[in-house]
């Protein structure tokens, strides 16, 4: 009972903090270009999260995994964040992660295919539930121009997120998962920096209140923390049933959406509110058969 109390806990910080992540970055894409905004917050989660790991450096193992971390930093971060960050231009923020949260479906049939999670009538009833649930809301959920290349950035971020959590736990005995959440960030923020550097330019970055005080809450809490919660929960159940609690996300980004942003609300948000709660209840209650 403590350990599901905990779990419960984290995977409530885990909605909360994830969904109002969408908002404040839309926020500060107000102040800054993409790829740096996306550089500079994951380069400071990742020197947080290598601070934490230090006392168990002889974990690391860096010459024998670090194809591991570059993989997962490829997938995890840098497709992940370098996908939303653009596509965050491009259409609202609770319309672009409501389209990101089709991760869940896609990781329900990915941990059935690779890590051979058990799939059943009823979990399959809520993966497509789920789905519909994100589709109404990706539909007219929210009010605001709808930019096709908008749309395939959050499939892709969707795609690259659901490939990494599979990525990660397939690894997860090799690794020290701390170890793993830190050079992967790590790693994927030097690469969107580098990028940023490159192609965007430095003196375009407004460094006020605003862009400041969001940039280190998404560092700390979202990235650092998030992810950390995110990964220990998928090590520690099934990846298919955690993943399906993230589709509670949207419904906390839409909600603060329209509290920060003013972006609007049609009855399409209740039809997948209705749906989201009804996938998880269906992907995780396992209903006893009657004699």
């Amino acid at each position: 009972m403590q350990q599901r109390n905990k779990t419960v806990c984290l995977l409530i910080f885990l909605v909360i903090v994830w969904g109002i992540n969408w908002p404040l970055s839309k926020m500060a894409l107000a102040y800054a270009p993409p790829l740096l905004f996306a550089g500079i917050r994951t380069v400071i989660a990742g020197i947080i999260l290598i601070l934490a790991a230090l006392p168990k450096r002889q974990k690391l193992h860096f010459k024998q995994l670090w194809p591991v971390y570059l993989i997962s930093a490829f997938l995890s971060i840098v497709f992940y964040y370098g996908f939303q960050t653009i596509g965050l231009q491009f259409v609202p923020s609770g319309l672009f992660s409501a389209i990101v949260f089709l991760q869940p479906v896609l990781l329900g049939i990915f941990a059935w295919i690779w890590l051979g999670e058990s799939m059943y009538g009823l979990k399959i009833a809520g993966l497509v539930i789920g789905f519909l649930g994100v589709a109404s809301l990706s539909i007219g959920g929210l009010t605001g121009s709808i930019s096709p290349i908008g749309v395939l950035l959050a499939l892709a971020s969707a795609l690259s997120w659901a490939l990494a959590t599979v990525y990660t736990k397939r690894n997860a005995a090799r690794v020290d998962m701390l170890w793993m959440t830190a050079m992967q960030i790590m790693i994927g923020g030097v690469i969107l920096l580098a990028a940023g550097s490159a192609s965007e330019n430095w003196s375009d970055i407004t460094w006020n209140a605003t862009f400041v005080i969001n940039t280190l809450f998404i560092a700390v809490f979202v990235i650092a923390l998030g992810w950390m919660v995110y990964f220990k929960l998928i090590n520690e159940g099934e990846a298919g049933k955690v993943g399906s609690f993230t589709f509670l996300i949207p419904l906390i980004s839409i909600g603060s959406s329209v509290l920060l942003l003013h972006e609007h609300i049609t009855i399409n948000l209740v039809i997948g509110m209705l749906l989201i709660v009804g996938s998880i209840v269906l992907v995780n209650v396992k209903w006893s058969r009657t004699a």
